[in-house]
């Protein structure tokens, strides 16, 4: 089971869309797959069409120790899909945990738990994938993901302030694999709302893939009024429009992730 976390500290960058979108994505090319709603704003759990009222219990009481994470699973309208959906009791988290010595592990506990339990389940039923998506900060939460995950996959907005964000993140990543994590990696950077037509867009592709080198995928996502319409009807965009270009592009994006687990020995 590879858990992989999705993160940038700025919002609107298309975090949320990709974790629903490459999480359809791998489930249609057959893995099964699990989204952990780390956002208080809940937007992940939304678009997969979870209503607010039914989450009696959610990644709150996971990371407060009162659930297993095997307890909070919702099926979603795609199959081989579910989520952990998330609340807004998730704002006080921190303050709650701030002074616990273990406030970092809590996600990780619970994952290493559920891990176990699934080493016990047959093989068609066995989660392969686990997407952590994260609230637009480098705040307890995100720390927390990065604490639990093998990989880092950071979806970054096609526009003038892309480079300066990713820095920014790319220090905390770094801080977080020498004090927390040994193991985390990162897996790749992907692209997002790409327009053609804008000329800074093709700059900054151009601009940070010449930073980052092969560390980008080649996949880029376009920006795609198909999947901004999506999450309203709670649906992925591979599930609302599956001929649409930013379906195509993210059914593209679940290969290349595989690829690379494999060539890194991943999976």
């Amino acid at each position: 089971m590879r858990i992989l976390v999705l993160a940038n500290q700025k919002g609107g960058v298309g975090k949320t869309t990709t974790a629903i979108n490459l999480g359809t994505a791998l489930a249609a090319i057959g893995e099964r797959v699990l989204i952990v709603d780390l956002d208080p704003q809940g937007n992940a759990s939304t678009g997969l069409g979870i209503d607010r009222a039914s989450r009696k219990i959610s990644t709150y009481d996971v990371l407060s120790g009162q659930q297993r994470l095997g307890a909070v699973l919702r099926e979603t309208g795609v199959p081989r899909l579910f989520i952990a959906p998330s609340t807004l009791d998730l704002v006080g988290f921190e303050l709650e945990i701030a002074a616990r010595p273990d406030r970092a592990f809590c996600l990780k506990n619970a994952l290493e738990v559920f891990t176990e339990e699934q080493s016990q389940v047959l093989g068609d039923e066995r989660f392969t994938y686990v997407l952590l998506d994260c609230p637009p900060s480098l705040n307890l939460l995100t720390m927390n993901a990065m604490a639990a995950a093998h990989a880092v996959l950071v979806p970054l907005q096609c526009e003038f302030f892309a480079l300066e964000g990713l820095s920014q993140l790319l220090t905390t990543v770094e801080q977080v694999k020498n004090s927390l994590n040994p193991g985390l990696t990162m897996h790749g950077i992907v692209l997002t709302m790409f327009d053609s037509r804008n000329t800074l867009a093709a700059q900054v592709v151009a601009d940070v893939r010449g930073f980052m080198g092969d560390k980008v995928y080649e996949t880029v996502i376009p920006r795609n009024v198909r999947v901004s319409e999506a999450p309203s009807h709670g649906k992925p965009v591979l599930l609302y429009d599956l001929k649409c270009s930013g379906s195509q592009a993210y059914l593209k994006l679940a290969t290349e992730v595989i690829q690379r687990e494999r060539a890194d020995g991943g999976a």
